[in-house]
């Protein structure tokens, strides 16, 4: 590790949080995993069942959040998408929401709008993060959906239309970045709060995914949404400042997307990883017990060499996202941009292990008889969203050479 005072040592907190998750994971989720893949709905009773034992809450992720080492969030996502990622997702898709909120929103925002994304375990609720768009994907500083300030009312005016919204559309709260000043790009952004029954705000399209199926993506549209000046994350006061300090030349934080992405990677990998893992073990579980040819297929060496780079390939990027959480959680800079390194090959080490273990059961892993073929399908988004592999390379090799890369 070339981070001074990392170490991988697991606190006897999260040990008992991530064996806790396990259970979950095992008992609930992943006999559940195959029905609701192929329902391709929110997983309600689930999540309800996990807000039930406090893993779906705002506590849940608070604490882990500000857990010492870092490792709470990522250890606990990797045991619960080795469950499944479709209704993993549905029960974390919140936290990005909340991620956002938290880190551009005053103290009075957090505590009046967290709560009401989580509900309580007989009234569970979502929060929905709504960044990207038909023309803005990658490309964020694209961003059309534009906020503008009434000075009579005080209120801001939101019109545009967000896809590719997790929980978008059937959220209980949705959190939304515009443009506030469209020639200043990315810099002229801003994040607002869309109370839940706000009138103009719809959901667009449903998507039906490859992958992650349990999980709801859809797109938001925003129709003259009409929302107080309190929803404004920071408050106006601050928005003022910062694009006053950008139009005089000076230097702004990350926009609103970027800042929110960043801080999420670490986590985002973990998921990752807890697919890759649960490939492998089936993988390697099926090698021990088949047969052919008068012996188990564990034994050629074909076979028992590529379980061993999968098991390598699994470690080196669980210790890649432990090693961007814990920096992240003790205030170390990714000066080499390690928090997208973690998503870069978390994301690609998933889908080379899945595939990998479809290869070893044969023609058994391409059927749905097997879940390795889910965890296929499941592992190819953490290449694409919240940043795809190239974007990742792009901000390493600005990292790395300190050059511009384009």
């Amino acid at each position: 590790m070339s981070e001074a005072g990392f170490c991988p040592e697991l606190s006897d907190d999260v040990r008992e949080v991530r064996d806790w998750v396990h259970d979950f994971a095992r008992t609930v989720v992943r006999p559940a995993g195959a029905e609701w893949d192929e329902r391709e709905e929110t997983p309600w009773p689930i999540i309800q069942e996990a807000a039930k034992i406090g893993l779906y809450s705002l506590d849940f992720f608070a604490q882990q959040s500000f857990e010492p080492t870092g490792l709470g969030l990522a250890v606990a996502f990797e045991e619960l998408f080795w469950g499944d990622a479709g209704i993993g997702l549905s029960i974390v898709g919140t936290g990005l929401a909340a991620a956002a909120l938290s880190s551009a929103g005053t103290p009075e925002q957090m505590g009046e709008w967290l709560p009401q994304m989580f509900g309580t375990p007989d009234d569970v609720k979502l929060g929905a993060f709504c960044a990207s768009e038909p023309d803005a994907g990658s490309d964020v500083g694209s961003i059309r959906t534009r906020a503008v300030h009434d000075e009579a009312t005080g209120d801001w005016v939101l019109n545009g239309v967000k896809t590719w919204a997790t929980n978008g559309g059937i959220a209980n709260v949705h959190v939304i970045v515009a443009s506030v000043d469209p020639e200043l790009g990315t810099r002229g952004q801003a994040s607002f709060v869309v109370p839940p029954g706000t009138p103009g705000l719809s959901m667009g399209q449903k998507f039906k995914k490859h992958g992650i199926r349990a999980s709801h993506t859809a797109e938001v549209v925003l129709d003259d949404v009409r929302v107080p000046g309190s929803c404004l994350l920071g408050g106006k006061e601050k928005l003022d400042a910062r694009l006053a300090r950008v139009r005089e030349g000076g230097r702004a934080k990350e926009q609103a997307a970027m800042r929110t992405f960043e801080t999420t990677r670490p986590s985002v990998a973990a998921q990752a990883v807890g697919i890759a893992r649960a490939a492998y073990e089936y993988a390697r579980d099926y090698a021990r017990e088949r047969e052919q040819f008068g012996r188990k297929i564990g034994e050629n060496q074909a076979v028992a060499f590529l379980l061993a780079d999968m098991a390598t390939r699994v470690d080196v990027a669980r210790l890649m996202t432990w090693r961007a959480a814990w920096m992240a959680r003790n205030g170390r800079t990714f000066d080499q941009a390690e928090g997208s390194m973690s998503k870069l090959v978390a994301g690609e080490t998933a889908v080379w292990v899945t595939e990998q273990a479809i290869q070893i059961l044969g023609g058994a892993g391409y059927t749905r008889e097997h879940p390795v073929e889910r965890f296929h399908r499941d592992a190819k988004i953490y290449t694409i969203f919240e940043g795809t592999s190239e974007i990742q390379r792009l901000i390493i090799g600005r990292a790395v050479t300190g050059l511009p890369v384009r």
